[in-house]
C-alpha cells in the first residue's frame, strides 16, 4: 500500500504544467518584465546605475521584512505591527546613544532585543490569551507606538556614529548599497531556515494543516511564538537600517511597512492563508514593488497612485493564484 502511494505521488505532480509549477516566481517576473518594458520606452533614466541601485536601497528594508514574515504568513499568521516595532527599536537605540551615551554596537544590539521582546509579547498575547493574530497585532501595533511617541515625546534625533549611517545609507565601492547586500544576506539566511530547520518546515506543517500538526507533536504556539520573536528582531533591524538611512528617527516612522511587506510576499507566492512560501519569490515581490513605486515617482505620479498600483498588484496576484489553486484541486478530484 506505501510502495502504491509512493508511486502514485509524483506522477501526480509530473501532471502539472511545468509553468504552473513555478508560476509564483514567473508571475511576478512577467510583472518586472512587463515594468521595464514600459519604462525603456517612457523613461530611459529608469535603467541607469544610479536609479537601479536607488531601488535595491529601497528594497533592502523590505527584504528584512519579507524573509521574517513569509515564515509567519506561511504559519497561518500575519503581524501587522512591525513598523511601530522598527519605530520603537529605533526610538529607543537613538535614546540610549544620544541621552546615555551607549556605544552604537550596545544601542544595535539593545534595539534588536527591544524587537525580540515586542515579538515575544505578540506571540504571547495570540496563544496564551487566544486573539487573533490580526487582532493581536493590530493592538499591539498602538501599544509599541504608543510607547515610542512617549518615550520620544515628539522630537526627531538625528546624527549617529558609525556603523549606522554605513548600514542604512553606505555604499560598497561607492556603488552597491550595503543596505542591499545585507538584505539579499537575510534572504538568504531566511532560506536555510524555512527549508532546513523545524522552525520553517514546522511553519508550513503548521500553516498547511494545523490538525495534522498536532497529531505529529508539533507544539503549534511554542512555535508561533518563535515566528513572532524573528519577525520582532527583523522588524528591529529593519529599524535601524531605516535610522541609518536618514540619519534620523521619529516615533510616527515605519508606516505602511507591514501593508508593504505583506504585499511583497503574498505576491511573490506565499499563500496568504498558511502552508506554502518561498524566499525566492519575497525578493522578486519585493523588487518587484520597489521597481513599480521608483517608476511612478519617475513619472511624476503622486504618492496615492502608489497606493493604488500597490492594491492592484496584490489583487490580481492574489486572484491568479486563487485560480490555480482552484485548478489544481479540481484536478486532483478528477
Amino acid at each position: 500500500m506505501t510502495s502504491m502511494m509512493t508511486i502514485e505521488q509524483p506522477s501526480r505532480k509530473g501532471e502539472l504544467p511545468l509553468i504552473e509549477r513555478y508560476i509564483n516566481i514567473l508571475g511576478p517576473l512577467v510583472m518586472i518584465l512587463l515594468v521595464c518594458l514600459v519604462m525603456v520606452v517612457v523613461e530611459p533614466r529608469f535603467f541607469g546605475v544610479t536609479n537601479v541601485m536607488i531601488i535595491l536601497q529601497d528594497a533592502a528594508i523590505y527584504m528584512v521584512l519579507g524573509m521574517a514574515m513569509t515564515i509567519v504568513i506561511s504559519g497561518r499568521g500575519i503581524d501587522l505591527s512591525i513598523g511601530a516595532v522598527a519605530a520603537l527599536a529605533g526610538v529607543v537605540m537613538a535614546m540610549l546613544i544620544k541621552d546615555y551615551g551607549w556605544g552604537a554596537y550596545m544601542a544595535m544590539l539593545a534595539a534588536i532585543t527591544i524587537g525580540i521582546v515586542c515579538g515575544l509579547a505578540n506571540g504571547l498575547v495570540i496563544t496564551k490569551l487566544n486573539v487573533p493574530d490580526l487582532i493581536a497585532t493590530l493592538a499591539m501595533d498602538q501599544v509599541y507606538r504608543g510607547i515610542a511617541l512617549v518615550l520620544a515625546a515628539g522630537a526627531v534625533l538625528a546624527r549617529f556614529p558609525e556603523p549606522i549611517p554605513l548600514l542604512g545609507r553606505g555604499r560598497l565601492f561607492d556603488v552597491v548599497p550595503t543596505a542591499a547586500i545585507i538584505g539579499v544576506i537575510t534572504l538568504a539566511i531566511g532560506y536555510v531556515i524555512y527549508h532546513y530547520t523545524h522552525l520553517g518546515r514546522y511553519a508550513v506543517a503548521i500553516g498547511g494543516n494545523r490538525e495534522a500538526a498536532i497529531l505529529t507533536g508539533i507544539n503549534i504556539n511554542r512555535h508561533k511564538i518563535y515566528h513572532y520573536m524573528l519577525m520582532g528582531g527583523a522588524a528591529a533591524f529593519a529599524g535601524i537600517l531605516l535610522t541609518g538611512r536618514l540619519n534620523a528617527i521619529q516615533a510616527t516612522a515605519g508606516h505602511g511597512f507591514a501593508l508593504h511587506t505583506i504585499a511583497a510576499v503574498v505576491v511573490g507566492g506565499t499563500v496568504l492563508f498558511g502552508g506554502r512560501g518561498t524566499m525566492v519569490g519575497t525578493l522578486v515581490g519585493v523588487l518587484l514593488l520597489s521597481m513599480v513605486t521608483n517608476a511612478l515617482v519617475l513619472l511624476r505620479f503622486q504618492f496615492f497612485w502608489q497606493l493604488v498600483a500597490s492594491g492592484l498588484i496584490i489583487i490580481v496576484s492574489i486572484g491568479f493564484y486563487s485560480y490555480l489553486q482552484r485548478r489544481r484541486t479540481d484536478r486532483a478530484e478528477e
